[in-house]
């Protein structure tokens, strides 16, 4: 089985390094608990103006793709997810790279890709040592389009937001997106629903490291952010399916 790690990065120049260290020393445990023979890193730097991409491409088992322009979240993956079904590679693992993400749990989102078709990290699934309090603006958006998704989509998602996800690669070619910003989770939730997709959630550590991360222009603004959500959710098709439980 082939697995390829995503990191998208964005003037990360501060933790590009330890995350790809981090990431490279999980490989071990992944061919420990899984039955993988090749594993691929691979980090997206978005358009960073600072040393990201030349900081990633010190490591000689790493793939650095640059995009000149910042071309939105949602695209870095998009791409990420094209290269992975191109690949051709089985499992895909998506991680941030902003320290929030620990990637020590990679082999058991890898172990438990074997029986879903997304496997997505929640911060909210179950408390855990060392959990963060999240700046409330966030919290909220997160827990009101969390509820509403899951009422469009027959989904008992916990936690829409969380970028540390992996998905089978068969089940990504199935699904377009064409959102290129952060709403882009929202846009595949609705196509893994209406497509019957197989989900499970996986506890993982809430952890915020910057209350001043920007989203961009006026979605720094909660109100817009959560009415940019909810405008792309009410575009969204998608058939009530029921959820998976979590796997332990």
């Amino acid at each position: 089985m082939k697995l390829t790690i995503v990191i998208p990065a964005l003037n990360e120049e501060q933790a590009v390094g330890s995350t790809i260290a981090r990431c490279l020393a999980a490989r071990k445990g992944v061919v420990a608990r899984s039955p993988v023979d090749d594993v691929e890193i691979i980090v997206v730097s978005d358009g960073s103006t600072d040393r990201t991409a030349e900081i990633a491409a010190g490591y000689l088992d790493v793939r650095v793709i640059v995009f000149e322009q910042n071309r939105g979240y949602g695209a870095a993956l998009r791409s990420a997810f094209e290269f992975a079904v191109d690949g051709p590679y089985d499992v895909l693992v998506t991680i941030d790279c902003d320290g929030q993400h620990q990637p020590q749990l990679i082999p058991r989102f890898v172990e438990a890709a074997g029986r879903a078709d997304i496997v997505s990290g929640s911060r909210y699934l179950e408390p855990l040592p060392g959990d963060s309090r999240p700046p409330e603006d966030r919290r909220r958006i997160n827990r009101l389009i969390t509820d509403e998704l899951n009422l469009r989509c027959g989904l008992n998602l916990t936690d829409a937001f969380c970028g540390f996800k992996a998905y089978r690669t068969a089940a990504l070619a199935r699904i377009e997106v064409t959102e290129t910003g952060y709403a882009m989770p929202l846009q595949l939730w609705a196509r893994a629903a209406e497509l019957g997709l197989q989900i499970v959630e996986l506890p993982v550590p809430l952890i915020y490291l910057d209350e001043r991360r920007s989203f961009g222009g006026a979605m720094d603004q909660p109100e817009i952010r959560l009415e940019v959500y909810r405008r792309l959710l009410r575009q969204s098709r998608a058939l009530p399916v029921p959820c998976e439980e979590e796997i332990a």
